[in-house]
């Protein structure tokens, strides 16, 4: 990968962050169970967006005559998006059941978002597991190859990439280089990962996801409001959709 879209380490970028940070979501929920934490990249509306693309493809028939999606949220959180995503396809009556899994390699994350769905969405299945999909000796990659129809990453490949440290058994690669080699291993030809992203561009997002590998090409992009800035133009977020071959 360039050494220019390199992203300087931040704390954002350790397991040790997010530990703590859903450590605290979860003493929150305790105290409240209506705070159920961060509704990531909120102020842009992206995941309403990326819902409504999603359910787009199915009314498009995209997926064919698929009864049945399975889906994973990838650096799943506190869950939120998997609820919503499933709230919004029952409401839009889709003629197509969702199969949820979501990962995080935190498992205060994990934590928060089973305690979440048991508390207040026990009438849907949800499998949330505990997954540092980007280690060499991930055994989930191996165990659940080729599974998914649909990968969502809401800010994960944006957290990984404020991480420079190399990835122990990838030949000094860091974990954004690391990210595409790993993920495709869960995926079907024809799959789909969606991306959002507010620290790559939609031209260094695609640079990152295929320049190490020549089978996820961009399939589809999601429209944001953009603005006019030394006479470029732009958005603060962006959102691609990556097809397998």
């Amino acid at each position: 990968m360039s050494e220019e879209i390199r992203l300087n380490d931040s704390k954002l970028g350790t397991k040790e962050y997010w530990d703590e940070f859903y450590k605290k979501e979860i003493e929150n929920f305790n105290e409240n169970d209506e705070d159920t934490g961060e509704n990531w990249f909120d102020d842009s509306d992206a995941e309403r967006r990326v819902i409504k693309f999603f359910i787009d493809l199915i009314e498009a028939d995209h997926f064919g005559d698929a009864k049945e999606l399975s889906i994973l949220d990838l650096g799943t959180g506190n869950g939120h998006f998997l609820f919503e995503l499933n709230q919004e396809v029952c409401d839009q009556d889709v003629a197509v059941s969702l199969l949820n899994t979501g990962i995080d390699y935190s498992p205060q994350s994990i934590n928060f978002a089973k305690t979440i769905a048991e508390k207040k969405y026990s009438d849907k299945s949800y499998n949330f597991e505990e997954v540092n999909f980007i280690s060499r000796d991930c055994k989930y990659l191996e165990e659940n190859a080729g599974k998914f129809d649909v990968i969502f990453d809401k800010g994960t490949l944006d957290a990984i990439a404020l991480n420079n440290d190399p990835v122990k058994g990838f030949n000094g690669k860091i974990g954004v280089e690391v990210y595409p080699l790993q993920v495709i291993k869960l995926m079907k030809p024809g799959s789909l990962l969606i991306i959002t992203s507010c620290n790559f561009t939609e031209d260094e997002l695609t640079r990152v996801i295929t320049s190490s590998q020549d089978r996820l090409s961009v399939q589809q992009k999601v429209e944001y409001p953009s603005f006019q800035f030394g006479g470029h133009k732009g958005s603060a977020i962006c959102t691609i959709a990556f097809v397998k071959k």
